[in-house]
C-alpha cells in the first residue's frame, strides 16, 4: 500500500498531494494572485511565490491526509514541462526530501499527468482510451495503453487551445486570467453570432494561430471583417463600444469555434482508431461549453465519455501524484541528477 508525497510546481500553483494505495486522500493548491495585475504570470514571480509556499502547502497536504514524512514511501514531482524557474523548485525540493528521508524519486510528466487525472475517481476509462488534453500551452490527442504507455497522435503545430482563449480575453479587455471569463460571457450569448474559420490541418493535428489573428482582426475592424482591411480600422472608441454592445455573443462566437476545432479532430480520430472509450483533461477542459459539448458528442456517437473533476483539471498534485503511483508499482524512479525541463519529449 505505497505512501506517495506529489508536488507540482510547473507554473503559478503551488501544489502538495497524499496518495495512499492509489486513492488521493489530500490535494491541497496555493494560488498566485500576484500576477493579475501584470495580465499573465511573470515567471520570476511565480518562482519566488513558489518558495514561499511549498512548504506550507506539503505541511497542510499532510495533515489533511493524516499522514507523516516517514510514512511516505516515494516522492513524486513534476519534471517538465513548465516554466524552468518553477519547475527548479519544486525538482530541489523533492530531491532533498528523497535524499533526507532514503526515499525514492518519481519524476511525472505533467502532461501525462493530465491524461491520468481521468483514473483519480471513479468511474474510470479502460484501456485503450484516447484523450483530448487541452490547456494553456498544449493541445494533444493521446491514445492511452496504459497507465504508463501512451503515443501523441495529434497536437498543435503553433499555439494551444487555452492561448487562443487567452488571447481572446485580453483583445476583449478582460482581466487575467481572462479564458474562465470568456467562458461566462458566451453562457447569454449566440454562438451562431460570428462565423470564425476553421483551419484545414491534414490529420489529427491543430492550429490556433489563424483563428487568433481573425479575431485580432474582426475586433480592430470593430466586427465587419475577419481580415485586415487598409481602407477601413475601427478607432478605439469603436472597438471599445462594439466589444461593450457584444460582448456575450462575441465570447460565445469565438468558444464555439474553438470547441468544434477540437471536437472535429477528437471525433476523425475515434473514428479511425475504433477506440470508443474517451477522455478530456488539461486546464481547459473545466470549460463548461467544451464540456457540455465534449459529452454530447459522446452522447451522438456511443462513446464511454470521462471527464476529471473540477479539481484535477487544472495544475493540481493530484493528478502528479496518481501517475508516480502508477509509476511506483512499475519500479520507474528517477535518480538525483535528472534535471527539471522547461520542454520535454514523452
Amino acid at each position: 500500500m505505497p505512501v506517495i508525497l506529489a508536488i507540482e510546481s510547473s507554473c503559478d500553483e503551488t501544489s502538495a498531494a497524499v496518495c495512499v494505495d492509489g486513492h488521493i486522500l489530500s490535494n491541497e493548491i496555493a494560488n498566485q494572485t500576484v500576477h493579475e495585475k501584470y495580465g499573465g504570470v511573470v515567471p520570476e514571480l511565480a518562482s519566488r511565490a513558489h518558495l514561499q509556499n511549498i512548504v506550507p502547502v506539503v505541511n497542510v497536504a499532510l495533515d489533511t491526509a493524516g499522514s507523516t514524512l516517514k510514512e511516505i514511501d516515494a516522492i513524486a514531482f513534476t519534471q517538465a514541462p513548465g516554466l524552468i524557474g518553477s519547475l527548479l523548485v519544486g525538482g530541489q525540493f523533492a530531491k532533498s526530501l528523497s535524499l533526507a528521508l532514503g526515499k525514492p524519486l518519481i519524476a511525472v510528466h505533467h502532461m501525462q499527468a493530465h491524461v491520468l487525472a481521468n483514473l483519480i475517481e471513479n468511474p474510470k476509462p479502460s484501456f485503450p482510451f484516447l484523450c483530448l488534453t487541452v490547456s494553456g500551452g498544449h493541445t494533444q490527442i493521446v491514445v492511452c495503453e496504459s497507465p504508463t504507455r501512451m503515443k501523441i497522435i495529434g497536437e498543435t503545430i503553433d499555439d494551444a487551445a487555452g492561448e487562443a482563449f487567452d488571447k481572446t480575453a485580453k483583445l476583449l479587455g478582460l482581466p487575467y486570467p481572462g479564458g474562465p471569463l470568456v467562458d461566462q460571457y458566451a453562457k447569454s450569448g449566440n454562438p451562431d453570432r460570428y462565423q470564425f474559420p476553421e483551419p484545414k490541418i491534414d490529420g489529427y493535428n491543430f492550429s490556433f494561430s489563424g483563428l487568433k489573428t481573425s479575431i485580432l482582426y474582426f475586433l480592430q475592424n470593430a466586427g465587419h471583417s475577419l481580415v485586415y482591411k487598409e481602407n477601413f480600422k475601427a478607432t478605439d472608441e469603436e472597438k471599445k463600444i462594439f466589444i461593450e454592445n457584444n460582448l456575450p455573443d462575441i465570447c460565445a462566437s469565438v468558444q464555439n469555434r474553438i470547441i468544434t476545432i477540437l471536437l472535429h479532430k477528437l471525433e476523425k480520430a475515434a473514428t479511425d482508431t475504433g477506440i470508443n472509450n474517451i477522455c478530456l483533461a488539461g486546464g481547459v477542459s473545466a470549460n463548461s461549453g467544451l464540456r457540455q459539448a465534449f459529452t454530447e458528442l459522446g452522447r451522438r456517437k456511443n462513446w464511454h465519455t470521462f471527464i476529471p473533476p473540477f479539481q484535477y483539471c487544472t495544475d493540481n498534485a493530484g493528478m502528479i501524484a496518481i501517475t508516480g503511483y502508477y509509476k511506483f508499482l512499475e519500479g520507474q524512479f528517477a535518480d538525483l541528477s535528472i534535471r527539471s525541463s522547461a520542454r520535454a519529449e514523452w
